[in-house]
């Protein structure tokens, strides 16, 4: 392990960001968090993926965990720890990219290689549970199939090409892309032997139609139909892909792979482990290939025993309703968990203004003893199909009627409706851009039970970037929130008095030694539109009061004397 030591772990605030997300460089985010008016107000850092060796999706596609040298250095890891800010990482353990040298082995050596199961063969899990299709790839009974969930339309794989010219499907539950290489007048003269102006001729009717997303089988030969086999053929074996590849979690080299990921992960200073859809890599016919039982809680046992050796606590992410009591059973097995409900409750209150949910929630996390990380916004979006069970459909439906007209994107997982789980948009957005309900939802926030996450551009009061959003095309709704900023944006927003308020209620929450996972919590209602939450421990009371109508709240102090203090306070 690195010489790197890690600062207590505690229920600080948590700032989140991507590596580039301030000034370019993690080196910059650095810089920042210890600014004067900045430091002070974070106890930890939750940097995403894109800080390792990655392709696409903003990295959650890991090649592999090495520093991605373009943006984040050893020093940028070490002048986190100089500033007492404890590190929160990723780690991804359904799936690997496709540039993972691991799957680059399969690539290169077919049958020979030894990582020829370390992800999941598609016809070998299948193997009579199904009937073999023209393509290759077995078509699962529909009754081992009905109960999964798809991310994409069709089935979840990946046609393959060994080098013998075999094509194997290989499980694939994310994203995908095969490419191929565009051909010219000489590659067409070398592999078909046509003439030089029939080699162009030729070379642009394909390229077109790859360029229009044909694969070579289907392209038009036309009237050098005859040469189609070989061009086709040398098409296919240059073909190359981007994706996400499923891991075996039955190959003993996946779990020595986990094994050193985790080793790697404290090396790099973390103490908490985000897993990243990990409960969809328990998978076996005839049950979903989501949050399986009781395979998932096997799965994350058998994972926090290497953790537990590297001194890493996990944090499961998990997307389900509030009725399922995923959380609940997180809770029970010793997890923190996230509190995805707490983004939409906060808008709910402010909307209705009526702080019972609110108020019901916090109750149930301390009656149960549930520890969680807590935010507004993050880097996917505002989920809000995870309240089912708090609230009804109806209130649900106004819910995203409100942050869709407001500006914010929905995306449908292939045009099932009811299918997402999140709105995609700025907090400060989803919220009408209002500073007063900004301010006041993030006093809640801090209020709340848990570990208060928060993303950067809420503390910024970031506004959505649908230029953004429709410039990443198709699958760019995600951008809407995701927009980095430079050394010049920074410092203008830090001139903001609602940037200055929000650090302010961040310095105090850091700072106060009333807040703590074991301090008690004292939830009041004085009326149906107003919140009163107090927080005793260690000799020290901290109060939240305040109104969903009109917006004003105080927050003040008391040490063990009874002495009082204001700490904040909106009119």
């Amino acid at each position: 392990m690195s010489e790197l030591q890690t600062a207590p772990l505690t229920n600080g605030p948590m700032f989140n960001a991507y590596p580039d997300s301030i000034g370019g460089t993690l080196a910059e985010t650095v810089q920042f968090l210890g600014r004067d008016g900045v430091r002070g107000a974070f106890a930890s850092a939750y940097l995403l993926p894109s800080v390792f060796n990655t392709d696409l999706d903003r990295g959650f596609s890991v090649i592999d965990y090495g520093l991605n040298e373009c943006l984040a250095t050893p020093a940028d890891l070490e002048g986190l720890r100089a500033l007492g800010i404890g590190l929160k990482l990723d780690f991804l353990l359904n799936h690997a990219s496709v540039l993972s040298p691991q799957f680059q082995d399969i690539l290169t050596n077919g049958e020979a290689s030894p990582y020829r199961d370390f992800f999941i063969d598609w016809n070998r899990f299948w193997e009579g549970r199904g009937r073999m299709t023209e393509g290759g790839y077995i078509q699962p009974d529909e009754a081992e199939i009905r109960d999964m969930f798809m991310r994409k339309p069709g089935l979840p794989l990946l046609m393959v090409r060994f080098p013998d010219g075999r094509r194997v499907p290989y499980w694939n539950t994310f994203y995908q892309e095969v490419r191929y290489p565009r051909v010219d007048e000489q590659d067409l003269i070398r592999v078909a032997g046509l003439q030089y102006a029939a080699a162009q001729r030729l070379a642009a009717a394909v390229n077109r139609a790859l360029d229009a997303g044909q694969a070579p089988e289907a392209i038009d030969f036309g009237q050098f139909g005859r040469m189609k086999p070989q061009v086709t053929e040398w098409l296919e074996a240059g073909r190359k892909y981007l994706g996400l590849m499923d891991l075996n979690i039955r190959s003993p080299l996946v779990w020595d792979y986990y094994d050193r990921t985790l080793a790697t992960l404290a090396g790099y200073g973390a103490q908490i482990v985000r897993l990243d859809a990990f409960a969809y890599a328990p998978k076996a016919p005839g049950k979903r290939n989501f949050l399986n039982e009781p395979d998932t809680w096997e799965l994350l046992a058998r994972v926090r025993a290497l953790a537990d050796r590297y001194g890493l606590t996990l944090l499961p992410e998990i997307h389900a309703s509030y009725a399922e009591k995923t959380y609940a059973r997180l809770a029970r097995e010793g997890y923190p968990c996230y509190d995805f409900f707490l983004p939409g409750l906060v808008i709910d209150a402010l909307e209705r203004q009526n702080g019972d949910l609110l108020a019901r929630w916090a109750q149930e996390q301390v009656e149960k003893g549930i520890r969680s990380v807590t935010m507004l916004g993050c880097h996917d979006g505002i989920p809000l199909l995870d309240l089912k069970g708090l609230l009804t459909e109806e209130q649900i439906e106004a819910l995203i009627r409100v942050v869709v007209g407001r500006g914010g994107l929905v995306k449908d997982l292939h045009g099932q409706k009811n299918v997402y789980y999140q709105v995609n948009a700025t907090y400060f957005s989803a919220l009408g851009e209002d500073e007063r309900r900004l301010l006041l939802a993030r006093a809640i926030h801090l209020f709340m039970p848990g570990k208060p996450q928060v993303w950067y551009l809420d503390l910024f009061a970031g506004r959505n970037d649908l230029a953004a959003a429709r410039g990443a095309g198709a699958a760019g709704h995600k951008e809407i929130n995701r927009t980095n900023l430079t050394a010049e944006a920074v410092e203008r927003a830090l001139q903001q008095p609602v940037v200055q308020d929000q650090l302010t209620l961040l310095r105090f929450r850091n700072a106060c030694p009333a807040f703590g996972f074991d301090a008690a919590l004292d939830i009041a209602r004085p009326s149906v539109e107003t919140l009163r939450l107090t927080w005793r421990g260690n000799g020290c009371e901290a109060t939240l009061d305040a109104n969903l109508r009109t917006l004003a709240f105080t927050v003040e102090t008391a040490d063990a004397a009874g002495e009082r203090a204001p700490v904040y306070r909106q009119a």
